[in-house]
This record gives structure tokens, C-alpha cells and sequence, in this order.
């Protein structure tokens, strides 16, 4: 017997006792079962050796068939079975004898108390296939080797994917998003492939969410953060939270995810002559781009011949100014500008065929400088960068495209042209394992096919293209971690080209959705027929008959009421008589002058005189102080006899 388990059980009867004496009963009634740890483990490490060394001597003989020329797979395959089948009855029988070793101690094993013990200490007794999964992992070569003749077949095919890049380009499939009728001059990628920003010519950005998309592809927003300018060029931040605008106008602007306003660069004093001194652009914006390592730092060049710098959060002022220069040390404007992949430099593409880099941190001088990158007065449209930092492709406007290394930045390393570039924001983009550029190219309106041209980086030749639309193909886009081609076009398209297999998410998500139905308008569940005029409100009166109307008219007494007749001779009761046009006949009208008054007119005034006298209003309340007492003489009986004669006896006497 173990002396383990003979000191386990005097424990048990120890701790029996004291269980009796305190809680009134001895035990629980069944015993726990116990493992020798460092049996098991010194039974799985001989098992372990006798499988290496069966697999070495596999391998050996494997070799020397493959040397005699014997090698086929039929016969690999019959001897692999075979060997398998044997090692497996081997490692089985092995198991079983020293399971039943270790486990004669205990007749109970179906009644085990206690905490089930780790899959690694675990042993059983049934013959399954899951005693592999018992033993430790074999590293090194005897591990690899049970599995290197199931993969020969597909290791060979995958080098001969990894050694023709064409391959790995996603266009078996695409869709297309239709931005508008006018060009898509700009496209952006967040960068985690969830959102497609574009915006063109029509002053539009929108807003596409491939997993909110479904078959109809619309965009989710559209707005029109600029107004009336064009849009040069958009760019997710290396953070996805915010996107940046660059436009027609002088100042940038940084919009969120969604669309709303954080930032807009202020716009400089276009009078002064050093542009170093003013706060901002003082003239249209090209290109823009954001820092690939600092979140909050982007880069924007303009026409008034600098590249600035901007924190996103000082938007009062320029972080720092790099001024473009040419050979006799005037001033030149850039086209585009872009960050190398560390961030550490800045590079400008110059209206007259430079290519100027600086020093992130040293504004002053060039740190390379090509004097004669490209054609003088061509605007260069891109300037991208390798994912290793040491090649840079510019794509001119005169039709070329070109690689340079910018360890030695005199010379280019190879040149490819007839590439037609109409457009100053034409892109070129390295694929995303560096094998192979890609630009497109521009027609004119109904004259050919817009291409997307592939290009070997080691031998710049052009080993592939797609036929994109009857359009020119303006913004490139690989998305390394989609491995989906987005293109912009010159007729309002937006095409992303992806494969089933190859590529991941972003359009995958959209494709497979149905489209939703559109929702119909509530009909009515039963047909009413509705007459027009059958309800009382709307009902027209019915025609009655002459004599009923004329009973009720003679009832209305506005309708029986009898005119007045004419006035004939002078006017009487208010009514004038017929008059002519005159001022005066007008003013009598409106007064009804009454004539019929043929009392005193002295009397008449003095009818007044009690009612002035007792309460004066107008002019006596002013003179009360001043004015005497008027006394009046009266009138004696010859007066009123002399005023009772008649006229003709006064004028006679």
C-alpha cells in the first residue's frame, strides 16, 4: 500500500473523531478517490519520447524515398494510414495498461467527492481518439512533420499567389454608388472600412455606411459643408472621429463622424505681404491631409504659395508655415501635399515640376528638393508614399507617373507615361503589401474608357487594368485593411471594387441585404363611393319658383323697401338736388345746406348768447380779467316797430 494513502487515512480517522465528538456524526460516507501526480506525468513523458522517435524515423524513411524517386501520393498516403493506424493501437494499448495500474487501488470511481480535477490530469479508460488531445504538444520538426505532407499541395499554390501580386487584386465583383451627375473629386475611408465619405464638383459630401446600406446603396446623408465651393479632398483622421474638408475657399474645415461642424481654420490678411505673419490661408486651398501619427495635427496647402500646419485645438492661428520656393527663390504655389508614413516629413508638389520635402520640425530649409520632378507649369495632382517610407510616387498633369527613392532624389527611378491627366486631384496609391501602384487615367466626354492601371513597383511595368466607365477615373483608393479598390470617376460615380474571398467587410455587408420594401400608404379597407355635393354643407340650393320668391322677397324689408324719388327743385331734408361738378355744389352735398330758416339772423345768433354767457369755453375764459362786462342797450317800442316795417319803406326813407 502507498504510505501517501496510509497517512491520508490516519488523517481521515483523526479528523472522523473530532467530526463526532463536535457535530454528532463520524463522516460522510464515501471516500475521495487519490492520483499519483508523478506517476501520470513520467507514464505521458515515455509516451511522448516513443512518438518523437516515431516520428524521426518516418521522416528519415520519407526522405529516402523522395531520394530514390519512389515518392507518390497514393503510396504516401496508404503508408501514412497504415503507420497512423499502428502508432495509434500502440499509444492506446500503453494507456490502457497503465491506467488499469494506476486505478487498481479503488473499486469506487463512479462515486468521487469532490472538485473534478484539470483535463490535463485526467485519466481514462475508454479506447476513444481524444487521447491526443491528453499529451503535450511536440514542438519543432516532429511536430511539423506529421502535417508538412497534407500542406505540400497547398503551400505551393499559395507561393504562387504571394509571387504574382496580380492575383491579389479584389475586381472579380463591384457595385456602384451614385454621388450625383457631376465629378467625384474626393474620397475618404475611416480606418476601420465601416464608412465611405465622398465629394465632387456639385459642392455635396456623403455619408456611406456599408453595414447600414442594403441593395439600394443610398448614402445615409448628404450636406453641403462649404457651400458653393468645390471639394478638393477629404481624409478620415487616424482615429476615425473626425473628418477633414478641403475645399475652394481659403479655410478648411473638420467635420465628426456625422456630419456636424468642430472645427474651421481661420482665413489670413490677404493685404499682408509676408505670409508667414498672417493666422491663416489667404487664398483657395488644393490639397490636405491629416498627420499619420498625431491625431490632432493636419496639413493644408493653398494658392497663396504656403503649406500650413493646424492643431485642431487652436483654430485661431497656424501651428507652422513651410513657403514653397523656386530656384531664383520666388514664390511658387503647391498643388498637393501629403506626410511621410512616420510623419517625421513634409512633401509639396510645386506648380512649376518641383517636389520639395522638408523637415517636419525645420521649416526654413528643404531637406530633398527636384528641381525638375515633372513638366514645368503642370500642376503635380499626388504625391503618396510607400509603406516602407523610401519611395515616394508623384503623379504629374503631364501624363506621367513616376517613383522616386528619396535617399537619392535627383534622378527618378522609373518612369511611366501616357497616362492622360486632366484633373489636379488625379491619385496614385500603393497596394497594401507595396508590390504595386495604381493611378488612373483620363478621357474625354464620350471618347473611351476611364482605366484603372496597375503597375509592378520592382519593374514599373503595367501588368494589369480595369475598364472603370466612358468617364475619367479621378480618386484611387486602397484600403489595406478592407482590401477593396475605391474609385472615383468624372461622371458622378463611386465604384468599389472587392472579391468574395479576398477581400473583407465593407461591401460584403451591403450586397447581401435585400432590399427593403418601400412603405405604402394606408388603404382604405373597404371601397366607399363619395359623391361630390352629398353632404348638406356642400349641397347647391335648389331652384324654387318665381311667385314663392317674390312672397318671400316682399317679407324681406331691405328688398320691399320703395327707392325715393328724384329731387326736383331745391333740395329739401338733408337731400341735395341735382348738381354739377363744382367744388361748391360738392361742399353743399356733403353739408345739406337748409334753407328753409327764414327767422331773424340776429336772433339766431343770439340764441347762443345765454349758453356763451353762463358757460364760456373758446375765447371769454382767456379775457375773463381783462375784458369789461358788455352791457347791452335795450330796445325800444320805435325800434321794434321800425324793424317790422317792410324793405321798400326803409330804402325810401
Amino acid at each position: 500500500m502507498d504510505p501517501n494513502n496510509v497517512n491520508e487515512a490516519s488523517d481521515n480517522m483523526s479528523g472522523n473523531g473530532e467530526m463526532a465528538s463536535v457535530m454528532g456524526f463520524s463522516g460522510f460516507g464515501k471516500k475521495a478517490r487519490t492520483f499519483d501526480l508523478d506517476a501520470i506525468f513520467e507514464q505521458t513523458r515515455r509516451t511522448a519520447i516513443e512518438r518523437t522517435q516515431r516520428a524521426l524515423e518516418r521522416k528519415q524513411k520519407d526522405d529516402q524515398i523522395e531520394e530514390e524517386g519512389e515518392s507518390s501520393k497514393s503510396v504516401k498516403s496508404s503508408v501514412h494510414t497504415q503507420r497512423d493506424k499502428a502508432a495509434t493501437a500502440t499509444s492506446r494499448k500503453q494507456e490502457s495498461e497503465s491506467s488499469s495500474d494506476s486505478g487498481s487501488d479503488s473499486d469506487s470511481e463512479s462515486e468521487l467527492i469532490g472538485p473534478p480535477l484539470p483535463p490535463q490530469y485526467t485519466v481514462k479508460d475508454d479506447d476513444d481518439d481524444d487521447e491526443h488531445a491528453r499529451l503535450p504538444r511536440l514542438s519543432g520538426n516532429s511536430a511539423h512533420s506529421e502535417e508538412e505532407d497534407d500542406e505540400d499541395d497547398e503551400g505551393e499554390t499559395q507561393d504562387d499567389d504571394d509571387d504574382n501580386p496580380v492575383k491579389k487584386i479584389p475586381d472579380t465583383h463591384e457595385i456602384t454608388l451614385q454621388h450625383g451627375t457631376k465629378t467625384v473629386s474626393a474620397l475618404a475611408l475611416d480606418p476601420s472600412g465601416a464608412r465611405l465619405v465622398t465629394g465632387g464638383y456639385d459642392y455635396d459630401v456623403r455619408f456611406w455606411d456599408f453595414a447600414g446600406m442594403d441593395q439600394a446603396l443610398q448614402a445615409f446623408r448628404s450636406l453641403q459643408p462649404c457651400e458653393c465651393h468645390q471639394i478638393k479632398s477629404l481624409q478620415y483622421s487616424n482615429t476615425g472621429d473626425v473628418i477633414l474638408v478641403v475645399s475652394g475657399n481659403a479655410q478648411a474645415k473638420v467635420l465628426d463622424r456625422d456630419g456636424f461642424n468642430v472645427m474651421e481654420c481661420v482665413k489670413g490678411d490677404q493685404y499682408i505681404v509676408d505670409m508667414a505673419k498672417t493666422k491663416g490661408h489667404t487664398a483657395m486651398l488644393n490639397s490636405g491631409c491629416w498627420h499619420p501619427k498625431i491625431k490632432e495635427e493636419f496639413m493644408t496647402c493653398s494658392n497663396d504659395g504656403t503649406v500650413r500646419t493646424w492643431d485642431l485645438s487652436s483654430e485661431k492661428k497656424h501651428k507652422s508655415v513651410f513657403k514653397p520656393r523656386s530656384f531664383q527663390g520666388k514664390k511658387v504655389i503647391p498643388t498637393c501635399c501629403t506626410y511621410s508614413r512616420d510623419g517625421k516629413l513634409i512633401a509639396a508638389g510645386c506648380q512649376d515640376g518641383t517636389i520639395q520635402i522638408w523637415d517636419r520640425n525645420l521649416s526654413v530649409h528643404t531637406k530633398f528638393h527636384c528641381r525638375q520632378a515633372h513638366i514645368p507649369g503642370s500642376d503635380t495632382s499626388c504625391l503618396s508614399f510607400s509603406y516602407d517610407g523610401m519611395t515616394l510616387a508623384s503623379r504629374g498633369g503631364d501624363d506621367t507617373l513616376k517613383m522616386w527613392d528619396i535617399r537619392n532624389f535627383r534622378n527618378p527611378v522609373n518612369v511611366a507615361t501616357g497616362l492622360t491627366n486632366y484633373f489636379t486631384m488625379t491619385d496614385c496609391c500603393f497596394s497594401p503589401d507595396d508590390k504595386l501602384l495604381v493611378t488612373g487615367t483620363s478621357v474625354k466626354k464620350d471618347e473611351g474608357q476611364g482605366k484603372l492601371v496597375f503597375f509592378e513597383r520592382a519593374s514599373f511595368q503595367k501588368v494589369y487594368e480595369i475598364e472603370v466607365t466612358n468617364a475619367s477615373v479621378v480618386r484611387c483608393l486602397w484600403h489595406p485593411k478592407l482590401n477593396q479598390i475605391m474609385v472615383g470617376t468624372g461622371n458622378g460615380l463611386s465604384k468599389v471594387y472587392y472579391d468574395p474571398v479576398k477581400s473583407h467587410r465593407g461591401a460584403k455587408l451591403c450586397v447581401v441585404k435585400s432590399q427593403r420594401k418601400e412603405r405604402q400608404a394606408e388603404t382604405l379597407t373597404q371601397d366607399y363611393i363619395i359623391t361630390p355635393h352629398a353632404l348638406p354643407m356642400f349641397r347647391e340650393a335648389r331652384q324654387r319658383s318665381t311667385r314663392k320668391q317674390l312672397e318671400k322677397d316682399r317679407l324681406d324689408p331691405k328688398k320691399s323697401h320703395k327707392p325715393e324719388p328724384p329731387v326736383s327743385g331745391p333740395g329739401r331734408g338733408g337731400r341735395v338736388a341735382a348738381h354739377g361738378g363744382t367744388l361748391s355744389s360738392f361742399i353743399v352735398k356733403n353739408i345739406a345746406l337748409d334753407k328753409t330758416d327764414d327767422s331773424n339772423p340776429r336772433q339766431a345768433i343770439l340764441r347762443h348768447a345765454k349758453e356763451a354767457s353762463e358757460n364760456p369755453y373758446w375765447v371769454a375764459p382767456a379775457y375773463t380779467q381783462t375784458q369789461p362786462e358788455p352791457v347791452f342797450a335795450e330796445e325800444s317800442e320805435e325800434d321794434e316797430e321800425a324793424d317790422k316795417e317792410p324793405e321798400w319803406k326803409k330804402r325810401k326813407i
